[in-house]
């Protein structure tokens, strides 16, 4: 009996001794529990880390063009600024320097299709060899949309419509590759020496040439009536199947009223920076202006502000050329 009394003490002491042990690991769990929270917040914290796109330098860039100084400190690396009339060079940088063009390659796509005197109501489906392969540009011409060539002329100059500008050329009589040596012809025709097509929307940078020579076609294309207007249209409404589309100019300076714009166009590839071309009135003198490889999305329009603003202060007396 006294053996049994022993051994149940035992027992019960060493259950004692056990309470206190579980007490004490039952405690330290919610310190385990924070600290897997605490492992979580710093997971998602590495997740929202994110490398930026590298930037691709242009043609003139990575030729220093951006280097050179003029009077004006145009942010455009090549300007050429003339008097339509007289043939005068009011401004001259890096004239001579042949890039990329992007869209104004549209220009020329515009006079060739204008000059061919086709159907200009005749119907043109865009169809899937329209969509862009070079560069993967969106478009809101879905593959499908039957438009008529007049107003995928007008969407092209207007709003720099890439699928628009394709489909012209791929429907020329002939097809792309006529109509790619059409607009290489005409380039020769009009003594444009330093300027290549390989394709009718400027999508490549392949398309190049010299301030000089899209000053020469300014001038030629401002003669046609269909692609000086269409080109200095504000906006265009076209329907698609039973959507209404609303395109808008792509040249802030045409709805500008201290413009008056007479033709213009405007283009943008990372090869090509942002560009624009124009044929303007200023104080009673037609110009003709262009401006490749800006490097900023609205430094080609402050180009062309600076330098109209140039023009009305010298208007009165001989304005000296500026290089």
């Amino acid at each position: 009996m006294k053996r049994l009394l022993i051994a149940t003490s035992l027992g019960l002491l060493a259950n004692l001794c056990t309470m206190p042990a579980q007490a004490a690991q039952n405690q330290k769990k919610p310190t385990v529990q924070k600290s897997k929270h605490a492992v979580v917040k710093t997971h998602v914290r590495r997740a929202k880390i994110v490398k930026a796109a590298p930037v691709v330098p242009s043609f003139g860039q990575k030729a220093g063009l951006h280097a050179t100084s003029d009077m004006l400190d145009l942010k455009s690396s090549v300007a050429y600024v003339i008097d339509q009339d007289t043939n005068e060079v009011l401004l001259s940088k890096n004239d001579q320097a042949v890039l990329p063009i992007a869209s104004i390659t549209k220009l020329m796509t515009g006079l060739i299709i204008s000059e061919a005197k086709l159907p200009m109501d005749e119907s043109i489906t865009i169809t899937q060899d329209d969509v862009d392969t070079e560069k993967g540009s969106s478009s809101r011409l879905r593959v499908g949309a039957t438009l008529t060539r007049g107003e995928l002329l007008h969407l092209a100059l207007m709003a720099s419509e890439n699928r628009a500008a394709h489909a012209l050329g791929r429907t020329y009589p002939g097809g792309m590759s006529t109509f790619v040596g059409l607009m290489n012809s005409k380039a020769a025709q009009l003594g444009m020496r330093d300027t290549r097509y390989v394709e009718p929307t400027g999508l490549s940078s392949q398309n190049q040439s010299s301030a000089k020579d899209l000053a020469t076609l300014v001038g030629n294309a401002y003669h046609d009536v269909t692609v000086r207007e269409l080109s200095t249209s504000p906006s265009h409404s076209v329907e698609v199947g039973n959507r209404t589309l609303q395109y808008n100019t792509t040249n802030r300076l045409v709805k500008n009223p201290n413009w008056d714009i007479g033709l213009q166009k405007t283009g943008y590839i990372s090869e090509a920076g942002q560009c624009l071309v124009m044929q303007a009135k200023v104080s009673g003198r037609k110009l003709i202006m262009v401006f490749l490889d800006s490097a900023g999305k609205l430094s080609r329009i402050a180009d062309a502000e600076r330098v109209r603003k140039w023009v009305e202060t010298n208007h009165g007396g001989h304005i000296r050329p500026q290089t």
